[in-house]
């Protein structure tokens, strides 16, 4: 066999510094009242934009949550306006999705950009709808006016959602994102069916970059699990010594693409007959795994090995339950849609004998 893996040489990397739920102890009330401002013209801009994006699952050069909507959104109440376009605050204890636990996908109640998964939404005791994960690059932060908070709004159309702190151990991922109600729509999963998979391919770089170009994939980040340090880095992961795998964290519409399609295309971008490595990368955490969020993902995961054993390939993905996983630092995020000019570690290989570019129509 030869390995899937094109780059030359080891990769020089700059030096850096899951959607779990629990709950936890009662937590100190997140939002303070500020006054309230005029909305922008830089939040108008894309708002306006927006009028003229279609309404499905499309993804642009840099990989964001851009055209992934739940459908037309009906106009804000005055309530709501003055929440997210004056970034007010909705009085504790009284939002719709307080104690809401119903299963599926958080949207922008202004331009319907998915936020938040139900897997993430915890009792925080605080007064308002608590999250520890955000979908990836859904949620952008910013240092709030009052100098003392970090503010958080959507990555689309820059509509207040609330505020996001650290360090207060309610949850593994020590991280709680304080949304008020108003600003979000519970989209129900029988209604639009997000489903959630993690791929481990050796360097994530290579594997985000492909798997994101598939239609249908809403996101995509880089990240490590599989591990048993908490919050690793990419310095401690690179010792071998944490168990952590790099991998990546995908977020798919199955209306769009199937489990079974990107499975296909992730065995075919990366060698899976390789051990604890890919290509010119060497150690556990380059080994190649299928973690697991269903029954239905393993059975298929499964399967497809067998096809790929039957067809002569010494397969040796570990097929395992997914587990924690944790962000990789913000550079390490589209790397190479960041840097074009550098190749990419991993190709597609036509392993199931029909052309790997089909598997995603």
């Amino acid at each position: 066999m030869t390995s899937a893996s094109v780059g030359a040489g080891l990769r020089a990397r700059p030096s850096s510094g899951d959607l779990f739920s629990a709950s936890g102890a009662k937590a100190r009330p997140c939002f303070i009242a500020c006054k309230e401002t005029q909305l922008t013209y830089l939040y108008l801009i894309p708002i306006l934009l927006l009028i003229g994006l279609a309404s499905c699952s499309r993804r642009d050069d840099d990989g964001d949550v851009d055209d992934a909507t739940a459908g037309e959104m009906p106009p804000l109440s005055p309530d709501e306006e003055r929440i997210i376009l004056h970034k007010g605050t909705e009085p504790p204890f009284t939002g719709n999705y307080l104690k809401t636990d119903a299963k599926g996908v958080y949207i922008c109640r202004q331009c319907g950009a998915p936020l938040y998964l139900s897997e993430s939404k915890f009792e925080s005791h605080c007064g308002w709808p608590s999250f520890d994960d955000e979908i990836p690059n859904a949620v952008k932060r910013q240092p709030d006016a009052d100098g003392r908070r970090t503010e958080i709004l959507c990555a689309r159309c820059g509509g207040h959602l609330g505020h996001v702190f650290f360090g207060e151990k309610l949850t593994p991922k020590d991280t709680r994102h304080c949304v008020n109600s108003a600003s979000m729509q519970l989209v129900p999963h029988e209604d639009w069916p997000l489903e959630r998979v993690i791929f481990a391919g050796g360097c994530f770089w290579g594997v985000e970059h492909l798997l994101r170009q598939v239609p249908g994939v809403i996101a995509v980040r880089s990240g490590y699990t599989g591990g048993t340090v908490e919050r690793p880095t990419y310095e401690r992961i690179c010792t071998g010594k944490t168990g952590h795998a790099e991998a990546v964290e995908i977020l798919f519409d199955p209306a769009k693409t199937s489990y079974e399609q990107l499975a296909r295309r992730f065995f075919e971008i990366h060698d899976p007959t390789q051990k604890n490595r890919q290509g010119p990368d060497i150690g556990s955490q380059y080994r190649s795994a299928v973690f697991y969020t269903t029954q239905d993902q393993k059975k298929t995961a499964e399967e497809l090995i067998r096809l790929l054993r039957d067809r002569g390939y010494d397969v040796a993905t570990e097929v395992v339950p997914a587990s924690t996983f944790w962000p990789a630092e913000d550079y390490h995020q589209e790397y190479l849609a960041k840097h074009p000019e550098r190749p990419s570690c991993h190709a597609p290989v036509d392993r199931f004998g029909e052309s790997a570019e089909d598997l995603s129509r």
